[in-house]
């Protein structure tokens, strides 16, 4: 399925209805446990997307200009280093600190980037974008990185990138696994880019999800509103409160949406109601951090070796390369 531009190819792993049906098993499964929970994945809509660019660039949030910092130190040596001639971004996005990374790699042998993201709209706009400016080919895949990892094509030498700390909202089993699923698309040789914020200061951690603004509490009451959209329930967002709490034992944030009255919840297609109690919190995210050991053994479980390891100044995040053994 070719786009306007030439260069530029897209595969559609994961239509809208498969999507829609991924909701409402997600909403049914989570909304009937106790304690409720939901995956952070249905925050970006449109405006959870244009929420969360807000929240990037709020004094509070560090993580983004941590991990450009070090991406603009190191990514020349990350080419030095991996050698590849494709890169492939999961969970690419916008492809904003991608073009950092092809800056560095289009000058040695990279001539292929391959963005794999659940929003068809945005691999195809950022995808077309970058096989301009860049004069490389492009094959995007729309997926969900959970399930069909195994469908990315192979282009010779990769780099495989997971960028801004996305790595921290998977559950530890669910880590392992997903570790280990990257592991089996590669081959011996092939490296790991991997972006994880690290273990720090409580106060910073819990303002970085919780900034002044209220820009973060809007991002979270935001998946209300996807609900209510595509499932046609009756949420009342401004019922719940925005509360983010750091789990010292986990060593994770969490972000949850707390009922502030008793009240009944129609989910519309769903066919069925669900019951809040007051000050009944809901999980909405996990956002694990990370310490550099830590992270090099669950690298090592998967079948990585750790080439090497960066962190911004402040050592707020770090940037790990890791080769496929």
């Amino acid at each position: 399925m070719s786009t306007s531009a030439e260069a530029t190819t897209v595969s559609v792993l994961l239509d809208e209805a498969s999507l829609a049906a991924q909701l409402r098993q997600d909403a049914l499964r989570g909304l009937s446990s106790a304690p409720k929970d939901l995956p952070p994945k249905w925050f970006y809509d449109d405006r959870g997307s244009a929420l969360f660019e807000a929240i990037t660039a709020l004094p509070e949030y560090y993580p983004t200009r941590a991990e450009r910092e070090i991406l603009e130190s190191v990514s020349a040596e990350v080419g030095r280093l991996a050698r590849p001639t494709t890169l492939v971004e999961l969970g690419s996005g916008a492809a904003v600190k991608t073009r950092i990374l092809l800056d560095a790699l289009c000058a040695g042998a990279t001539d292929r980037y391959v963005p794999f993201d659940v929003c068809e709209e945005m691999v195809r706009v950022s995808g077309e974008a970058i096989a301009a400016d860049y004069g490389i080919a492009v094959h995007g895949l729309v997926g969900d990185f959970e399930a069909h990892l195994h469908l990315i094509p192979r282009f010779g030498r990769q780099l495989v990138a997971f960028l801004g700390g996305t790595i921290g909202n998977l559950l530890p089993d669910q880590r392992c696994a997903f570790l280990r699923s990257v592991r089996s698309i590669m081959e011996v040789g092939d490296h790991l880019l991997l972006g994880a914020d690290l273990v720090k200061d409580e106060g910073r951690l819990v303002a970085a999800y919780d900034d002044a603004r209220g820009v973060t509490a809007e991002f979270n009451r935001n998946v209300l509103s996807v609900l209510n959209t595509q499932l046609r329930s009756d949420f009342d967002p401004s019922a719940f409160e925005h509360v983010a709490v750091w789990d010292g034992t986990n060593e994770w944030i969490e972000m949850r949406l707390r009922s502030s009255v008793r009240q009944t919840v129609d989910l519309g297609v769903l066919g069925t109601r669900v019951s809040f109690a007051a000050g009944e919190e809901m999980r909405t995210e996990v956002s694990a951090k990370f310490r550099l050991d830590g992270l090099r053994d669950e690298l090592a479980g998967a079948g990585f070796a750790v080439t090497e390891a960066w962190t911004d100044r402040a050592g707020d995040f770090s940037l790990l390369l890791a080769q496929a053994v």
